[in-house]
């Protein structure tokens, strides 16, 4: 029997990444997504009040992130993440003033923490070793079961770290997600760690060029189809209606379901999944940033927690953002723009602004919520699920969406087809 065609619905990173890892092994791919546009939560627009492309969300990928880095190799694009020879990160203090950046050296014996000029101010190299209890932490366990939420190693980089990767307050966030952070990146060393940003937008570097590989590769795209209902019998997936049309499955047919957490469990009947979502708030200012300026800068004690240097334009994140969100838009501007002039010494009438709130951004990395996680396997033998809120290990992140993605088209591989691995 010839392979039959993988339907991908949904074009964020997960379904990308799912169909990009289809086409290379040659299998047919269709991608439907409802919007206009692909990228879901990860991708660059013009926005008029600015006259610039911006991002709907300023995303940090790491060194370590094997996943992201492989995509963006695969599609011709390593050279759009760009960032530091070494795993440097600059924070700076509003409530004191202080500034500092923390250095990890690049092999994965952590002789930085020995180093006062290297390690968190304040701290002693003992206090690290706090770090070991996340992992022999129970299931279920949180966070502020382990770690001490004071003093300097924990207000100056593990909050920070943790609430940017958890979108979650640390106190109640996921013992073993927090787990899952540091055993992929500080503990693996600074070559790990190294921070890489989209210099020219996330789409320049994720999205574009995944797109024109696909066209490449023989994959179609078809955009403005939004499912609206799966329909299925005792094993299988039998047809998927987008409204104006349908599209009937064939025998050897499989579809790789890769939408948001609420519109997968709206169309597959009995799926669990998170259920609680936490905002981010990203702001950007048509400024030009001063010399000088780091890349990425962490902020203890703002309205914001991220301050990111772009060409031509100054863009902030703030994670667990909910108590922003129904902040009037002028209100929530002014505050923000406060937290940069002091941090950049730039002074005069607030440049042209824009706010981005993403009200459900991410789901909130929750012991509970982990635990609702499903994997890509469904009861039905050629339906599959992709996404950052699927179960794979990570926290909602890029790699996490990433792996998500090729993880399904594994299994659609290893059951539907026997097919050579990717050149």
């Amino acid at each position: 029997m010839p392979d039959g065609v993988v339907h991908v619905v949904g074009a964020g990173l997960a379904g990308l990444a799912a169909a990009l890892s289809l086409a290379r092994r040659r299998r047919p791919v269709v991608v439907h997504e409802a919007a206009g546009q692909a990228g879901g939560r990860c991708r660059s627009y013009f926005d008029p009040a600015l006259g610039a492309a911006i991002d709907n969300g300023n995303h940090l990928v790491l060194s370590g992130n094997h996943a992201a880095l492989s995509f963006v190799e695969a599609v011709g694009a390593r050279d759009k993440l760009v960032g530091p020879r070494h795993a440097e990160f600059d924070f700076a203090d509003l409530a004191t003033g202080k500034r500092w950046r923390i250095s990890i050296n690049d092999g994965r014996l952590p002789w930085w923490i020995f180093d006062a000029g290297r390690r968190v101010p304040g701290t002693k190299p003992a206090d690290y070793a706090a770090l070991l209890r996340l992992f022999f932490a129970r299931p279920g366990a949180r966070v502020g079961d382990l770690v001490r939420l004071e003093g300097p190693l924990y207000e100056r980089f593990l909050q920070p770290l943790l609430v940017a990767a958890l979108n979650t307050d640390p106190a109640a966030a996921s013992a073993a997600l927090a787990r899952a952070v540091f055993r992929e990146t500080v503990l693996k060393g600074g070559k790990a760690c190294r921070p890489l940003v989209a210099a020219n937008g996330l789409s320049s570097a994720f999205v574009d060029p995944c797109l024109e590989t696909l066209a490449k590769l023989g994959a179609t795209v078809r955009f403005g189809q939004r499912l609206r209902a799966v329909e299925a019998n005792a094993t299988r997936i039998a047809r998927l209606d987008f409204g104006e049309r349908a599209v009937t499955l064939g025998p050897s047919d499989a579809v790789v379901l890769a939408v948001p957490a609420p519109v997968a469990t709206a169309l597959v009947p009995g799926l669990t999944a998170p259920t609680a979502f936490r905002a981010i708030v990203n702001g950007h200012f048509a400024v030009a940033p001063p010399a000088g300026r780091p890349p990425v800068l962490g902020v203890i004690g703002g309205t914001i927690e991220w301050l990111f240097s772009f060409e031509g334009r100054l863009s902030t994140t703030t994670s667990n953002a909910d108590r922003l969100c129904d902040m009037p838009r002028e209100d929530l501007a002014a505050a923000i723009w406060q937290d940069v002039s002091r941090l950049t010494g730039l002074q005069g009438p607030m440049p042209a602004w824009q706010i981005v709130r993403e009200r459900r951004a991410t789901f909130a990395g929750l012991p509970e919520e982990d635990a609702r996680r499903p994997r890509p396997q469904t009861q039905w033998d050629n339906l599959f699920l992709a996404g950052d809120w699927t179960a794979t290990g990570l926290p909602a992140t890029i790699e996490g969406a990433i792996r998500s993605g090729n993880r399904a088209a594994e299994l659609v591989l290893r059951t539907h087809s026997r097919l050579p691995p990717a050149p």
